[in-house]
């Protein structure tokens, strides 16, 4: 008879209840009491493995961070190892945020990104999150032949996270992600860099 999986580590299970919290109420209701009830641990595990609510809300976003690195790694990984065009990467882009549900998930990183612009203490988090993003950018437009790749990547970045905040906002279909892609990769792939909106 298989082992049932062991339940995740006490950290983790406070983080995601901390993002589940944020995405669904905002960080204002953020409590001690109710991470601890979401995350199904002791009221004094909280406090016990992160001693204030900045480092609560740094690792929280970092931890989002990572695991979304994870995934698009993935992504430019398929792209340099199955030679894919540009048609082929942005549809593949619009699979990948066609399967991003428009949860509570997905919006606490929002809600984080708008604090860090108030607390200062937060930005050193928020731009090693933008830093994961255009390093993996970089990677796919390279893939894709898209010429000086690295310049273009935060241009790219962001289009995709103000679609995908469009999205969150109004529920608008991820085809205007891929016809937003497809528009940056050809104008990027057929223009020299002086001539481009991505310069």
């Amino acid at each position: 008879m298989p082992k049932p999986a062991s339940p995740a580590p006490t950290r983790q299970r406070i983080i995601t209840a901390v993002l589940q919290i944020i995405g669904e109420d905002g960080i204002a209701a953020l409590t001690n009491r109710r991470i601890a009830k979401e995350a199904g641990v002791s009221l004094g595990s909280v406090t016990y493995h992160f001693e204030t609510q900045h480092e609560l809300l740094r690792e929280s976003l970092l931890h989002f961070v990572r695991e979304e690195a994870r995934h698009f790694t993935e992504l430019a990984d398929q792209c340099q190892t199955e030679s894919l065009g540009i048609e082929d990467a942005a549809a593949l882009a619009g699979q990948v945020a066609c399967g991003a549900a428009l949860d509570s998930a997905h919006l606490a990183p929002f809600e984080l990104y708008l604090r860090a612009g108030r607390d200062e203490r937060l930005r050193e988090a928020a731009a090693t999150a933008f830093t994961a993003y255009d390093r993996l950018a970089t990677r796919i437009l390279t893939a894709l032949g898209v010429p000086d790749a690295e310049r273009r990547a935060a241009t790219t970045v962001a289009v995709v996270m103000g679609l995908q905040l469009r999205r969150l906002a109004t529920g608008s279909p991820a085809d205007d992600l891929v016809d937003a892609l497809l528009l940056l990769a050809r104008g990027a792939a057929c223009q020299p860099p002086e001539q481009t909106l991505l310069a």
